[in-house]
């Protein structure tokens, strides 16, 4: 950054702050949801709006970061290499998310208690959950990592095929040699034009987040927090034990400073506390962490992997819900059945990205893969799982930036004085 563009960073008004913008619209959207909550169906499709913008774009932008950083590194051994260690490392941290979820809810048992009877949650809502809700195999897992057809990957916006493809492409392309750098070359101007366009949507962000939050405090209001409040208050706390205890101890151990890689993308984590979606901001996240001095080839494999695969909050939600579910309709789970879920959930979470439908869906499948818990008890969270998600969705977000640097770190792929100067500095325009 040249000294007129810091100079220009340290004039620009504090109304042009992004992270300010939307937190402000999400305090308004609380207003409006809290004070005319019949508006609340009026208010959902700006956030909707919003995200369909974003995805419009990411799958693309997947695809043409994916193509150019592996094109670029010249070596298809080290990719392979880089993809190995990110494998693991997202293993051995939702594991532990697994772990944690597990362990709290069982010592706090938000649930105990309710003796809830699942046959009275009949509406349309549950019934919609429910048949959904398919057990997945392994080698239907396997069949989702490839896509139907080239379009189809990019028709449907599914992260796992839209990766595989671009994969597969750029060792095509590493394989063909020199004849390639044209389409290298126009890859790279593609890109610069996508983000240019992510440049445009982001003006609407604070809009979205502002019909998103309205939509929520509207639909489902304070009732719902008043009514499953120790879920909610067990599951935040959760959440924060997760970020202190295991992301804030591996960034330490990596020299990192999460306080500052959070602050850093602070924007990006209060946009998907309104959203509830991690895609509306990989555009940005991946643009961010390239600025803090990342190999562009690492950011390109580490990020899209990391959303496919690396689900830390998504994990804690699972764990937490399902045995809450448990207590609430009064099944006393064993030590094996605890440990049986664990299991079940390490394979569902993996292929969250390749299933059609949110994290209740998932949950439902994991419900029907255990047939332990009744998969009609999902009724019991569907008012406050836009509560949680607001939770586990931002934790999803820190977690793949926080492993994308310590994958780059392995790999020697960071500029450590640009990674510190920026933190330090703090998130560009």
């Amino acid at each position: 950054m040249t000294d007129a563009a810091i100079a220009r960073k340290v004039r620009r008004p504090f109304y042009r702050d992004l992270s300010l913008q939307i937190l402000v619209a999400m305090l308004l959207g609380v207003a409006v949801g809290t004070i005319w909550p019949g508006s609340a169906d009026a208010m959902k499709p700006l956030g909707d709006l919003f995200i369909r913008l974003v995805r419009m774009l990411v799958a693309p932008i997947i695809f043409c970061t994916v193509v150019h950083g592996i094109s670029s590194v010249g070596e298809a051994k080290r990719v392979g290499r880089v993809a190995i260690k990110a494998l693991i490392y997202f293993e051995i941290v939702t594991t532990l998310a697994l772990v944690l979820g597990l362990v709290l809810v069982n010592l706090w048992q938000p649930g105990a208690g309710m003796n809830i009877d699942p046959a009275t949650f009949t509406d349309r809502s549950v019934t919609s959950v429910t048949e959904t809700a398919r057990v997945i195999s392994f080698g239907e897992f396997l069949l989702n990592l490839v896509p139907s057809s080239a379009v189809g990957a990019f028709a449907d916006g599914d992260v796992i095929p839209v990766l595989f493809f671009s994969l597969m492409f750029a060792f095509a392309l590493l394989a063909i040699g020199p004849k390639g750098k044209p389409v290298i070359d126009g890859i790279q101007t593609i890109t610069q034009i996508l983000f240019k366009m992510i440049g445009f949507v982001m003006v609407l962000a604070p809009l979205g987040a502002f019909g998103a939050i309205a939509y929520t405090v509207g639909k489902f209001g304070p009732s719902s927090l008043l009514s499953l409040g120790e879920l909610v208050l067990e599951f935040y706390i959760c959440c924060a034990l997760f970020v202190v205890l295991v992301l804030w101890s591996i960034a330490r151990w990596f020299g990192i400073s999460l306080v500052r890689l959070a602050r850093y993308i602070g924007a990006e984590l209060i946009l998907v506390v309104g959203t509830s979606s991690s895609e509306s901001v990989f555009p940005r996240i991946n643009a961010k962490l390239r600025a803090l001095g990342v190999d562009e080839s690492l950011v390109a494999l580490v990020l899209p992997t990391g959303y496919a695969f690396n689900h830390d909050g998504t994990c804690l939600y699972f764990a937490t819900v399902s045995v809450f579910l448990a207590q609430a309709v009064g099944i006393d789970l064993t030590l094996g059945q605890q440990l049986g879920l664990l299991a079940i959930m390490l394979f569902t979470s993996k292929g969250g990205a390749g299933v059609a439908g949110s994290a209740i869906v998932i949950l439902a499948s994991t419900l029907s893969a255990t047939n332990i818990i009744p998969v009609a008890a999902v009724g019991l969270i569907l008012g406050v799982h836009r509560l949680l998600s607001s939770a586990f969705v931002p934790v999803n977000v820190l977690g793949n930036a926080l492993a994308t640097i310590v994958i780059a770190k392995l790999e020697r792929g960071v500029d450590e004085k640009t990674l510190d100067a920026e933190l330090k500095r703090g998130a560009p325009a």
